[in-house]
């Protein structure tokens, strides 16, 4: 018996049905968040072997507030706190487990949470979960948060504002201001830095170092580390009574296995590639970006850049004769997006000429 086949005869016909694939190794891959192309870099692979063979465990085994913390976990806290100049971490599972840890405690009863309309999917699902109230305010709108905030200051508790340093979608990067008025409300400001980090400020650090903003009380910082970092999980950075706070209430991070120590391993051999090399990656950063604007008439400060359709069909269509002609790039339809896009990443290890080719088959298609 077929009990969601209405459903699902619903997303069909919106030209919205999603299925898991398996893409041809030989495509050239601008689709995934590989940013930096260290997924595929086998000698940072080896190194993260060694740190975890050297270990008596091969896996966590159990939560990380039990048995499951490991000094790998450790060390690649110590790493993150040391270059991005925050006082404390904790490594979680996924970015997605991160956001739910974070939204679904530090909300409490009148506590107040201003978060972008455009936030991430599991921010927005674990604004569901919170005690206190959720405002929304418009996409990277500084002005209208602060609106907001007045409107509402005098009758709540502690202030919560959730943006993201630069969006998955648009590639666009929230503005300076956020700070200002977070500092200026006394309020908490969470950070999404989870297409930020790795990608953008000269020390490619993410969105405060983008910024030149030093790190404060009221500064969080949530990154993960399938992006740019090349493995799989995620972290927060805070105050260390914050990271105390979430060991003792968010759920995510008491109730589910700690990240695995191969993937945390891996991401620690990454991290301090980047920093090795942060100089050379950064100027290629600046250069692809060059390329794209060059070429598509398209400017972008992250290495996103999104084409927009417009129409769930059409994308489709322009995805399958892309990869016909050796091409990979994401078809994002609703309710990811507004309205359809061609999601294109500049991946570092895409050449100038497969970048130029790809924009002239855009223009012919």
């Amino acid at each position: 018996m077929s009990f969601y086949q209405k459903e699902l005869d619903a997303i069909i016909k919106a030209d919205r049905l999603r299925k898991r694939k398996l893409f041809s190794n030989s495509l050239i891959d601008m689709a995934s968040n590989d940013y930096l192309g260290l997924s595929s870099n086998k000698e940072l692979l080896k190194k993260a072997y060694k740190i975890v063979k050297k270990n008596k465990s091969n896996s966590s085994k159990a939560s990380i507030l039990v048995n499951g913390y490991s000094s790998i976990h450790k060390k690649f806290e110590k790493l993150l706190c040391k270059v991005n100049h925050f006082e404390s971490g904790i490594v979680v599972g996924s970015g997605f487990l991160a956001n739910i840890s974070l939204i679904e405690s530090l909300i409490r009863k009148k506590d107040i949470l201003f978060i972008d309309e455009e936030y991430h999917a599991s921010g927005i699902l674990a604004t569901n979960l919170t005690q206190g109230e959720v405002v929304y305010f418009n996409h990277n709108d500084y002005k209208d948060l602060e609106k907001k905030i007045i409107e509402k200051k005098d009758t709540k508790n502690r202030i919560i504002i959730a943006i993201e340093g630069v969006y998955s979608m648009g590639g666009d990067i929230a503005p300076f201001e956020f700070n200002e008025i977070a500092l200026k409300h006394n309020a908490i400001l969470i950070v999404d830095e989870a297409h930020s980090s790795g990608i953008i400020g000269k020390n490619l650090l993410g969105w405060f170092d983008y910024h030149n903003i030093t790190p404060m009380a009221n500064h969080i910082k949530m990154g993960t580390l399938g992006k740019a970092y090349g493995s799989y999980g995620a972290y927060i950075l805070a105050s260390s009574h914050i990271i105390i706070y979430l060991e003792n209430r968010a759920k995510p991070i008491i109730y589910s296995t700690a990240p695995s120590l191969f993937d945390i391993a891996l991401a620690y051999v990454n991290l301090q590639y980047i920093i090795k090399n942060k100089k050379f990656i950064y100027k290629k950063i600046k250069k692809f970006q060059q390329l794209a604007y060059k070429f598509t008439g398209v400017k972008t400060d992250s290495l996103i850049l999104p084409i927009p359709i417009g129409n769930n069909k059409k994308v489709i269509e322009l995805q399958s004769e892309l990869i016909k002609k050796g091409y990979l790039v994401g078809a994002i339809r609703q309710p990811t997006v507004k309205e359809a896009i061609l999601r294109i990443i500049l991946k570092l290890d895409i050449k100038k000429l497969q970048l130029k080719s790809l924009t002239n088959l855009l223009i012919k298609l």
